[in-house]
């Protein structure tokens, strides 16, 4: 369990409510979608691969916010000086069943664009199941856990591309 995150004052203790002021700006979960989904871990990458576009003093603040809340981890990257590598967090991976969830809901109650619905499809076909695999994933890419030999991540990039070119 994530202990106070951030230290304000916050509105109630209801456990959406308290969701909500760590997440529920603008970018903090756009931030930790691509970091999950687009497997980036620098600033420079967050930026340029941002679709939403976001500025890159947002995008500072926001990756303060995430390291704040414990979502998520900065670290020196010991191939440039100057940059740093953020990592996911046990509670950051835990987003995925509800990032998941929201893909579902988007597809269901939105226009959204097919090549960029392919990835919450595909999560929301396999369930359960699969966001443990993809979860597992992740616990091994940013916390060193065992690898679970699976390939999540690359079926649905793979999905993703192919829908991608297909549009284009």
């Amino acid at each position: 369990m994530l202990s106070e995150p951030i230290d304000t004052p916050h509105r109630s203790g209801c456990p959406i409510n308290l969701t909500l002021e760590v997440l529920g700006d603008r970018w903090s979960l756009i931030v930790i979608r691509d970091v999950i989904f687009g497997n980036v871990r620098h600033f420079r990458e967050l930026l340029q691969r941002s679709k939403e576009g976001i500025a890159s003093n947002i995008l500072a603040d926001r990756l303060k916010r995430l390291v704040a809340a414990g979502l998520l981890t900065r670290r020196d990257d010991p191939t440039h000086r100057q940059k740093a590598i953020y990592s996911l967090t046990e509670p950051a991976i835990q987003l995925l069943p509800l990032l998941a969830q929201m893909g579902a809901w988007g597809r269901r109650h939105t226009r959204s664009s097919p090549d960029l619905s392919i990835r919450a499809q595909l999560l929301e076909e396999g369930g359960p199941a699969l966001w443990e695999e993809f979860m597992n994933e992740l616990r091994h890419r940013h916390l060193g856990a065992a690898d679970p030999g699976t390939n999540v991540l690359g079926k649905l990039t793979a999905a993703y591309e192919a829908m991608r070119d297909k549009s284009a």
